[in-house]
């Protein structure tokens, strides 16, 4: 017996032939690979310079001062002054307002001037009965409000200048021109010194914050 070699490659029985090796074996479809398969994108995902931005309905203009659509560039506080202007002082309606809307917003705040005027001046507006709130708004449609008082001293003084000022008003306006110092600029405030008022031919007096009326214009 001869003995073998445990390491040696088996030798092909003689007269036996081959086997051919075969093609190479296929992956399989379903076999994961060693990376995976690739992600998948999710829908939700963010991306990394985040979703698109929104349009604004107002752009910014370099300062940060809103700009309002159709305000040809104008800023939104400009077109507010502008609109107050208009409905106080006569102003034109800024681009973009109902015309119609803005003018009866405008009777209504002459109306509600009218009565707070006649409250500070009853004389005043009763000597014009009826016609008081449309004579009033005549008057005060280009001039903004400077509060009641004033309103109604300024309409007063008008008045007399063109002679058009009814007795029963003219005694009311001499009694405040004796009471109160107002120079038409400044907020009216109280005499502390014996003073007299004259308006339209009526003289009043005022002694210690006692007002009375000496003669009727």
């Amino acid at each position: 017996m001869t003995a073998t070699d445990p390491d040696a490659a088996p030798t092909a029985r003689p007269g036996a032939h081959p086997r051919p090796a075969g093609p190479p074996a296929q992956p399989r479809d379903d076999a994961p690979s060693e990376a995976g398969p690739p992600a998948r994108p999710r829908d939700d995902a963010p991306s990394g310079a985040g979703p698109p931005a929104r349009p604004r309905d107002e752009a910014t203009s370099g300062a940060g001062t809103a700009v309002q659509p159709g305000g040809g560039g104008r800023s939104l506080a400009d077109r507010q002054a502008e609109l107050v202007a208009a409905l106080t002082s006569g102003g034109p309606v800024p681009e973009g307002f109902d015309a119609r809307l803005v003018d009866v917003a405008r009777v209504a705040l002459l109306r509600k001037r009218a009565g707070e005027v006649a409250r500070h001046w009853p004389s005043l507006a009763a000597a014009f009965g009826r016609g008081w709130t449309a004579e009033f708004a005549r008057w005060a449609a280009t001039r903004p409000t400077r509060g009641s008082l004033r309103d109604g001293w300024d309409l007063a003084r008008d008045l007399a200048a063109r002679a058009a000022l009814a007795p029963s008003a003219a005694a009311e306006l001499a009694a405040r021109e004796a009471e109160l110092r107002y120079d038409g600029a400044q907020a009216p405030r109280v005499r502390r010194a014996p003073a007299v008022g004259r308006a339209a031919g009526s003289i009043a007096l005022q002694i210690a914050g006692r007002v009375r009326v000496l003669r009727r214009g």
